[in-house]
């Protein structure tokens, strides 16, 4: 009897070819793939954030995706337990919360997917791979001294904190009142959340304004607050009696500087960690492993004098 040579047949070829991969033929790999889970996309400062790592860990060749925790660590929670599920190789993390998010980080770190926390700190020195941080505190200090140039050595003011359960949140203020607390005839007279947010900002100044129509200037611990307390004063007609301050470098507030509408703000540079955080993934992932636990990133102060030189969330 002759051989008969199946695979001469295009039908029985075909049916072949489909189960190669059942009988232990190589498929081609996964594409590996990068998670970007932020505390909020409801703050312009937050969206650049991400947009940035993301666009960044696409160049690196990455498929990314980004993670809204909607500033609720239930929500974290569920978003780490989807990426652990999907084998994502890296986690670029900016926490909801210092304490709570811990053991989302710790969570991944089990699961042997690294962490790199960006803007936000976690309180644990072995959670997290690295930390990225602005350095808060010291950006609040040039902030506090250029409050007692502008605003001078007399007055009553307010604070708005952001949210509570932030470091990022006490690190500013200890900051700015390690200065600001030196000069007696400059008086607090409301300190109050807003949560880093707009409309809380504004809601929160209205009431203040009420209580303490005299006020001089208005310190915020981050620049979506500042423009919700600038809407407040414009609304009341107070926007050129009472000082706005801010912090994070959002570019609203830069233009507002340049029209000498808000005084000042302390720049964070987002992008700049964003990228950098992207990049200590890709490494990791490739094999280095000796990162440092935390690395702060200079915080530079934004005023009318040099608000030129800076703009979409960083220097030009």
């Amino acid at each position: 009897m002759k051989n008969i040579h199946l695979f001469a047949c295009p039908a029985v070829l075909a049916l072949v070819l489909a189960f190669l991969p059942l009988a232990g033929f190589s498929q081609s790999p996964a594409p590996n793939r990068i998670a970007i889970v932020v505390s909020t996309l409801n703050n312009p400062w937050f969206v650049v954030l991400a947009d940035t790592a993301k666009q960044r860990a696409t160049e690196l060749g990455y498929d990314a995706t980004v993670f809204d925790s909607q500033n609720d660590t239930a929500k974290e929670s569920a978003n780490f337990d989807n990426i652990i599920a999907a084998h994502y190789q890296a986690i670029l993390f900016n926490p909801t919360d210092a304490s709570g998010s811990v053991a989302n980080a710790l969570k991944a770190k089990r699961a042997g997917i690294p962490v790199f926390c960006i803007d936000r700190e976690i309180n644990s020195t072995n959670a997290a791979t690295s930390q990225l941080l602005s350095d808060s505190y010291a950006g609040c200090v040039k902030l506090g001294r250029y409050f007692v140039k502008t605003v001078g050595r007399q007055g009553d003011y307010v604070e708005l904190l952001g949210l509570v359960g932030d470091n990022n949140t006490w690190n500013r203020s200890k900051g700015f009142h390690s200065v600001v607390d030196r000069f007696p005839g400059l008086k607090m007279v409301a300190q109050q959340s807003a949560d880093f947010d707009r409309a809380k900002g504004l809601e929160v100044m209205e009431s203040m304004l009420q209580a303490h129509p005299d006020i001089k200037a208005v310190f915020c611990g981050n620049d979506a607050m500042a423009m919700g307390a600038y809407q407040a004063l414009l609304t009341a007609g107070r926007e050129n009696q009472v000082k706005v301050f801010g912090f994070d470098g959002a570019d609203d507030v830069v233009r507002l500087i340049a029209a000498g509408k808000i005084e000042a703000t302390g720049m964070q540079f987002p992008k700049l960690m964003a990228r950098q955080a992207a990049e200590f993934a890709d490494e990791y992932i490739k094999g280095r492993h000796d990162f440092p636990a935390k690395i702060p990133v200079p915080v530079e102060l934004v005023t009318h004098e040099n608000v030129s030189q800076f703009g979409d969330y960083g220097k030009k």
